[in-house]
């Protein structure tokens, strides 16, 4: 059958861009090449406005996991309209001496009366008992006397109140620091204590990574410093951007981390995907400030592409209907806008500014983009390029020999990666994990040895017996007291206090197990679910558990609930755009399901490092973690994104192949010779500049890193070299077949331009 004919059955021929459009990106790139002061002056402006700005009136960072509605949220709500004093956020001030805390007692007092001092504080409550009165057991004293904790309350999340407000705290504690006390910040207010994150040694880790990889396959000092200068302003511009947004709205303390790693991540690669196209360009003598368009024309429509879905797989975390983690993909979001920025005009503008002196400070012999020829070969598609017998082409025809034999090796070893994924535990880290440089981790190991674990992460339960007739409420309370006594998991229960208006019962239960064990959330649940309700069933009571733990804890129960469907509408989008991209209705599935089977190895990575400990301790994580409620939903939708920048990268040249040709075996193997290298410098780049945030001192930061540095591993190695070539092999020219009425109402997307 001709190909003509074929293409015409089995996949139509994608039309052309509007021509406006084409012209209008040619135009955009000669435009910065031609005007390449005037663009570099204007992108530093914008770098050095958004930065003082920032400064001036920037936003901070915070974690704040309540959710309005959730039963903690209620409770919380209840105890504050009847009892302001015991509800509000709490955090612990720990104190530790050799001596006994009883010989502190002016200091004690002094720090607790100028702790109560402070705006937003409720309450503020002395570990020390009345003179002449024994200490409570369970708390806030020690038995031995040695440690104590003074509880503070406040009517805010203390994390959102600024580096300031530490000041004051700090001068309330000062008798006590001077009078020679540990003191340590315990909660909300050790979080609020830990110094600002600094990216700088991750950043120059993946940048100085970057640099080798970059000299290696450009050869030239030049060409391989462009993407590093690109994708660094337009991540710095983004992240003064993202700073503005926060002055408006609260971010998570992760979120510049994570615009970073994205931000630089997908600058690089799409500032290497258009210089590859220049450079060849220039091998063939194009004028540069003609091949700075057309490399816009051309391959920045690929970016345009690419961008446009790592932003649309990031805005699927909204439908989690948890604006936390809707602004960790809104913030990533911000970086990936302004590296599609920086990459269609700041990078044209350094293109015109070099001229034809890329090559000038060369390590070697450049090499051309197509079918690994010298210098002279014809751009991708080229006849000559077709013609190419380099490593990549028979590698490619290997896999056209035995498809079967490499899918399966490919299957398996992503099996083999994905088993530690079936005992995933999601869940809430605490500080015990952190680092003993950390004031929080301090306070942790302070509490845990002197009062047990559980300490770091008291419940509050509240029961609110409006609807309880006043003679009826003694009965409520003795039922309650009872199904308490002996709670299995409880260390200690305190007995129940009522609200001045005798309409609330409130009191603390401490687990015995840390905030992060599966026991300390089996409690929670048990708690809320039967052993309250169940007390004051028939009454009209209410009940509720409340606190920072209870919080994470609906947190996760929320996040768990939704994360199916996050992931449905993620992958429901991503195959849409391959779908609508390329027109073929099995290489939209097939992209599908290799990405899930890929986003599933990298999980198993993550649980076998973090929650078996496979390696853990040498990454600086203390013991075995949970897994962050919150990371692999966040990793699906990065992941998804992202992998999609080589799956368009890859596929548009099988495409565009398969077009000219008809040919679908010739087609892969021409398309794995031409985008080899390009490919597999973006994917080193990004692994290394993934796995330099895993020396972050924040430990969701570790997992975020290991498992995308993972992630795209895996992608541009099992995925594009065994599984990519073997299915659209076996698949063959049914791969771009899309049923008419699919193929009418499609739209024509040209993501290579290449009628540009």
């Amino acid at each position: 059958m001709p190909p003509s004919t074929r293409r015409s059955s089995s996949a139509p021929e994608p039309a052309p861009a509007p021509a406006a459009k084409r012209a209008g990106l040619r135009r955009l790139g000669e435009w910065c090449a031609r005007h390449w002061l005037m663009v570099m002056v204007l992108w530093i402006v914008a770098l050095a406005g958004v930065q003082a700005a920032n400064k001036t009136v920037g936003g901070t960072y915070s974690d704040d996991f309540s959710l309005p509605g959730t039963q903690a949220a209620q409770g919380k709500e209840v105890l504050q309209a009847h009892e302001p004093a015991a509800a509000g956020t709490s955090s612990q001030v720990v104190l530790h001496d050799a001596q006994q805390l009883s010989g502190f007692q002016p200091q004690i007092a002094q720090a607790v009366s100028s702790l109560q001092a402070l705006p937003h504080v409720l309450g503020a409550q002395s570990p020390l008992p009345p003179p002449g009165q024994p200490a409570p057991p369970g708390g806030p004293l020690s038995t031995d006397g040695l440690t104590g904790y003074i509880t503070v309350r406040f009517d805010t999340n203390p994390t959102l109140l600024g580096d300031d407000y530490l000041t004051g705290v700090d001068a309330a504690v000062a008798p006590l620091r001077d009078a020679g006390v540990q003191v340590e910040y315990g909660g909300p207010l050790g979080e609020l204590a830990r110094p600002a994150p600094d990216d700088r040694s991750s950043e120059a880790i993946g940048f100085a990574v970057a640099i080798v990889v970059l000299l290696v396959g450009f050869g030239s000092l030049i060409a391989a410093g462009l993407p590093l200068l690109t994708a660094l302003f337009a991540a710095v511009v983004g992240l003064g951007v993202l700073g503005l947004i926060a002055a408006l709205s609260t971010f998570a303390t992760v979120a510049p981390t994570l615009a970073t790693m994205i931000g630089i991540g997908v600058g690089i690669d799409y500032a290497l995907f258009l210089l590859t196209r220049h450079r060849q360009n220039l091998m063939d003598g194009v004028d540069p400030v003609a091949s700075a368009g057309q490399a816009v024309a051309t391959s920045g429509r690929a970016v345009l592409v690419s961008g446009c879905t790592v932003i649309i797989a990031l805005s699927g975390l909204s439908v989690s209907g948890i604006s936390f983690i809707a602004k960790l993909g809104a913030a990533a979001g911000v970086t990936v806008v302004t590296a599609v920025l920086g990459a269609l005009t700041l990078l044209p503008a350094l293109m015109g500014f070099i001229g034809r002196h890329m090559d000038r400070f060369s390590v070697r012999r450049p090499v051309a983009e197509s079918g690994g020829t010298e210098s002279g070969g014809t751009e991708a598609g080229g006849a000559r390029g077709e013609e190419t017998t380099g490593a990549w082409h028979r590698y490619a025809r290997r896999v056209e020999a035995h498809p079967w034999r490499y899918l399966v090796a490919g299957v398996v070893a992503l099996g083999v990666l994905s088993i530690p994924l079936f005992s995933i535990q999601l869940g809430h880290i605490d500080d015990g994990a952190d680092s003993t440089d950390f004031t929080d981790r301090r306070a942790f190991d302070l509490m845990s040895a002197a009062f047990g674990p559980g300490s770091n992460g008291p419940l509050t339960l509240v029961v609110d017996q409006s609807a309880v007739a006043a003679a009826d409420r003694p009965a409520v309370q003795a039922s309650l007291q009872q199904a308490l006594t002996g709670l299995p998991g409880a260390a200690s229960v305190s007995p129940l206090q009522t609200s001045p208006d005798g309409v609330v019962l409130f009191n603390t239960v401490v687990p015995t197990t840390a905030p992060q064990d599966r026991a300390t959330t089996d409690l929670v649940n048990r708690l809320s679910d039967t052993v309250l309700p169940d007390a004051v069933a028939g009454t009209g009571a209410k009940t509720y558990v409340t606190g920072n733990t209870a919080a994470q804890v609906d947190f996760l129960d929320i996040v768990s609930s939704r994360l199916v469907l996050i992931i449905a509408v993620v992958v429901g989008l991503a195959f849409l755009i391959i779908l609508a991209v390329f027109r073929g209705l099995l290489v939209a599935v097939k992209a599908a399901v290799l990405n899930l089977l890929s986003i599933a190895a990298s999980y198993g990575v993550v649980v076998a490092v973090f929650q078996w400990g496979w390696g853990g301790p040498a990454l600086g994580v203390a013991g075995k973690v949970p897994i962050e409620s919150y990371v692999p939903m966040m990793m699906f939708a990065i992941v998804f994104g992202l992998s999609m920048d080589y799956e368009i990268f890859l596929l548009s040249r099988v495409h565009e192949a398969w077009i000219r040709t008809g040919r679908p075996h010739d087609a892969v193997a021409h398309a794995l010779e031409i985008t080899a290298r390009v490919i597999s410098c973006a994917a080193l780049i990004m692994v290394s500049v993934f796995a330099a945030f895993i020396v972050s001192d924040n430990i969701v930061i570790k997992m975020m890193g290991l498992g995308l540095a993972v992630s795209v591993l895996v992608d541009a190695t099992i995925v594009r070299l065994l599984l990519v070539p073997a299915v659209m092999t076996l698949l063959g020219a049914s791969a771009w077949w899309t049923p008419h009425f699919l193929d009418r109402i499609l739209p024509h997307i040209d993501t290579e331009g290449e009628n540009a």
